[in-house]
């Protein structure tokens, strides 16, 4: 069975999210495209925390956000347990966000990539495991509330 991967923008990712979801079914993986439908303006919160949502369920394994920037979706869904959302411009940051963080959440910054970047960036992360090792310890330090993670345990 294929992997269900949910893509959810705003307005100013609109576009690109059409492009990549094409491209996902491409790949072979079943697409829950959570909106938004058309170019109208939207609030980003509004469809970063339903799909962050699925991810610290556990309901899915990783999904796609989309914005102008990409930051605040990665704002909204880094809130969620669980969740590692991690703004990619290029796929080497795309690698090293999995390799190195275990990226669930791929957020792309819709203004400042092309359809053909956005592309690759996408199947870079998609693509890449997690290394785990050394950076098991630093991921398992995300989780930890404040008081938990001071000085090296």
């Amino acid at each position: 069975m294929a992997e269900r991967i949910p893509i959810a923008s705003d307005h100013a990712g609109y576009e690109l999210k059409q492009h990549l979801s094409r491209a996902l079914r491409e790949l072979g993986y079943e697409v829950e495209d959570l909106g938004t439908n058309s170019p109208a303006s939207t609030d980003y919160p509004d469809y970063a925390h339903p799909l962050a949502e699925k991810v610290e369920s556990g309901e899915v394994k990783r999904g796609v956000l989309l914005c102008g920037t990409g930051l605040g979706m990665s704002y909204a869904a880094n809130r969620h347990p669980g969740v590692r959302a991690a703004v990619a411009w290029a796929p080497e940051i795309a690698a090293l966000a999995r390799q190195h963080n275990d990226a669930n959440v791929l957020v792309l910054p819709a203004r400042f990539v092309s359809e053909e970047d956005g592309v690759q960036i996408l199947k870079t992360w998609l693509e890449t495991p997690f290394e785990g090792g050394r950076h098991q310890k630093r991921v398992d330090k995300i989780e930890a509330s404040g008081h938990e993670h001071s000085g090296d345990k």
